[in-house]
């Protein structure tokens, strides 16, 4: 009863507030729908010719090293720096893009996964009516329709749910939340609605229970944040635009106009990181859409331009799937320092964050312990007594750094808006700056508008709204059902290859091996819990995967969904790489060991270590160090204060269990502090001390030697897959 009244009382106290924005709505919705009607005819006539294969990258360089002069040259491969390139090609114009890593290597691909128009920046436009902010949110939310609708393969509508645990609580998120459908309007994905305790914990159980009053469920989009990125980026090269990876730009190119002596950008000398060759670029306009380094390609024009973007980092966690219900999110609107957690299933993984805090401009980023460890808190405040919520489970962690522009003098990230901005130097040099992955179309169109009336460049409108991306043109929700009878792929692998690569999944099953086996007939996968399967990585090669690291966290998801695994992929995708790519013995040695690196510090490995070192403190009562030791004894029959490969394989052979001596390497190595070829009894302790306190989970030593003392007795298989167990 009392719920009842709370949602009716609801209703009258929003009344004034939702007539108010629901006109400011209809009024842009009235004004947008024309346009947006322009727009998609526009997009559906584009006349610039669109092939079925992008060129290779070997041909990219060479159409920038020998095209006389372009009219756009596009500086960053993210998700704005691409949608500029698209942008421009579709409109008929001369198009280039360099990036000096991969594409999506930065801040693009360490994103939340969400395509949303920011419920807080709602909230905060209505408490400061705050209009900019407003216009922010409405634009995204027509950018949210849009994506959706170009690459419906890598995106999808999710429901999140904001759980709510004081009666007053449920009438001011409720209206917040109906603003949020109104300001959508025809664009909303489905409206919200309240649910009662009960129905909250039937839908997502792992909820805490104590005190929860209901929850409000609100809709926004979730995508693949890389391969998304990578989409429009294969798509402007479809249309035409010399893009490059792995192509530095190393100072802008200036001429002199003969009339007045103003010097005007003109081009670049750029790189190729590869080979090392240098060349120019020449072209009527630069853009710098450089992301968190805008202002060192500004400095590249002028030393005395003041910096306009203040960087953000923001931390997420990957943690087991169990931790959330397969399709709801969780949003917590109010953490312990005024900051917002998304808790959201991704990839069959739950992705958990983020932080906001100022950082120094770095091309790696680095998470830490103490933002981990935050959002872990957090997420503890949200989940039920009865999910122990580990720091063991936690399977990856990266920073993305957000770039926000800012007044200089501004002390505090959180406040600041993701508006963009769109700046032209006085050489000409055209920068766009700040907003967020949802809005990259909108930045690019504005951007090139002002491009084109910058350098009087000859171009008509954008025809990007309604555009469809790489892959998304004869998709359909059932295609997978048609690898899995075409090719005999398992639906689980079908299932990804369709939601990765859309229509051109067809390409990459042509090309998977034979497994050998009665079912699946093709596709071998990489690593045994994660559909990605060998074809991709030769395939990858084909998307401009140049590196090791390329391939395992953005043509595969590997590195972002857990460390381990990736590390375990590494071998085999660095040989394969090899082949495609003709890497001698010492350059597959290197790639090898940069991919280490990558994941042991971007990708949340380093934290891992430290969970576990030689310097542990063992917190083990007594009865339990006895009890561990004579466990540790069984292997150590010698006596010898450590256990070895040879001691593990003597104890399976006695049960007759034969595992291969390198999974058996790969075993200890996990517990080997010292990394001497031996675990002590001392590593043994401080392991067993470490997972009785969460720090460390899925140890596959520690669950051998545990069935094995078993086994001895009983004689049965001992299971030595990773457990997806974390950092």
């Amino acid at each position: 009863m009392a719920f009842q009244k709370a949602v009716k009382g609801t209703a009258l106290i929003g009344g004034g507030a939702i007539a108010t924005v629901f006109g400011l709505s209809q009024f842009s919705q009235y004004r947008n729908k024309h346009g947006t009607l322009v727009h998609v005819q526009a997009a559906e006539a584009v006349s610039v010719p669109i092939t079925n294969h992008f060129p290779t990258r070997e041909q990219q360089i060479l159409a920038l090293q020998t095209t006389g002069e372009f009219d756009v040259l596009v500086i960053g491969g993210g998700a704005t720096g691409c949608g500029c390139a698209l942008d421009a090609v579709t409109r008929g114009l001369k198009t280039a893009l360099l990036e000096r890593d991969d594409f999506s290597s930065g801040t693009s691909s360490r994103s939340t996964k969400l395509i949303h128009g920011g419920v807080r920046y709602l909230q905060k436009a209505i408490m400061k009516l705050d209009f900019e902010q407003y216009k922010m949110v409405k634009e995204a939310l027509e950018e949210r329709a849009n994506l959706l609708e170009i690459a419906p393969h890598l995106s999808a509508p999710l429901p999140i749910m904001l759980p709510v645990y004081k009666w007053w609580q449920l009438p001011y998120y409720w209206l917040g939340i109906k603003l949020y459908d109104l300001v959508a309007g025809s664009q909303c994905l489905k409206s919200s609605y309240v649910l009662s305790k009960s129905r909250a914990l039937e839908l997502f159980p792992m909820l805490r229970k104590d005190e929860l009053v209901g929850a409000i469920v609100y809709y926004d989009g979730q995508h693949n944040d890389a391969r998304m990125n990578l989409a429009i980026a294969l798509t402007a090269a479809r249309y035409g635009a010399a893009i490059a990876n792995y192509a530095e730009v190393l100072r802008l190119l200036k001429t002199t106009e003969p009339a007045g002596g103003k010097e005007r950008v003109c081009g670049v000398r750029c790189r190729d990181v590869l080979t090392g060759q240098e060349f120019d670029v020449k072209a009527k306009c630069v853009i710098n859409a450089t992301g968190p380094f805008t202002d060192s390609v500004r400095k590249m024009d002028d030393q005395e331009v003041p910096n306009i973007c203040q960087p953000s980092a923001g931390v997420h966690i990957v943690m087991p799937g169990y931790y959330s219900p397969d399709n709801m999110g969780l949003l917590d609107p109010a953490t312990s320092d005024g900051r917002v957690i998304f808790f959201l299933p991704w990839e069959k993984m739950t992705i958990a964050g983020t932080t906001d805090s100022p950082t120094d401009v770095t091309s790696h980023p680095i998470p830490t312990e103490e933002d981990i460890n935050f959002i872990l808190n957090e997420v503890r405040n949200y989940l039920s007594v009865d999910v122990e919520v580990r720091r063991g489970d936690v399977l990856a962690a990266w920073s993305g750094i957000r770039p926000l522009v800012t007044d200089p003098n501004s002390k505090d990230t959180q406040s600041i808006s993701r508006n963009h901005v769109v700046t032209i130097s006085d050489s000409g040099l055209v920068t766009i700056a700040g907003g967020k992955w949802t809005t990259y179309r909108a930045m690019a169109q504005d951007t090139v508008d002002a491009a084109i009336q910058a350098h009087d460049l000859k171009a008509g409108s954008s025809r990007t709204i309604g555009l469809q991306l790489q892959g998304a043109e004869d998709w359909s929700p059932t295609l997978y059902i048609r690898l899995v009878q075409d090719y005999g792929l398992e639906s689980e692998v079908a299932q990804h290859l369709a939601s990765t690569y859309g229509d051109k999944a067809f390409e990459v099953a042509k090309i998977a091996q034979v497994t050998g086996k009665r079912w699946p007939i093709v596709g071998k996968r990489l690593v045994s819990e994660f559909p990605y399967i060998e074809a991709e990585v030769v395939y990858g090669v084909k998307e401009y995967a140049r590196t090791a690291v390329d391939m395992i966290s953005r043509r595969t998801r590997l590195a972002f969904l857990n460390v381990q695994a990736a590390e375990e992929a590494l071998p085999r995708i660095v040989d394969i790489m090899g082949k495609e790519l003709n890497w001698s013995e010492q350059k597959k040695k290197e790639e090898l060991e940069a991919a280490k690196k990558f994941l042991y510090y971007e990708m949340g490995y380093k934290v891992k270590s430290d969970q576990l070192t030689d310097s542990s403190e063992i917190t083990l009562v007594p009865s339990d160090i006895e009890r561990y030791k004579k466990r540790f004894h069984m292997f150590d029959k010698d006596k010898k204060g450590f256990i070895t490969i040879l001691d593990v394989q003597r104890v399976l052979e006695s049960i007759s269990v034969q595992i291969a001596e390198n999974t058996l390497h790969d075993i200890l190595n996990e517990v080997d502090l010292n990394k001497n070829g031996q675990v002590e009894l001392n590593e043994f302790l401080q392991l067993m001390s470490a997972i009785q306190k969460g720090h460390v989970s899925g140890s596959r030593l520690a669950v051998l030697m545990k069935t094995a003392e078993e086994n001895l007795r009983q004689r049965v298989v001992i299971p030595v897959d990773r457990s997806g167990g974390g950092l």
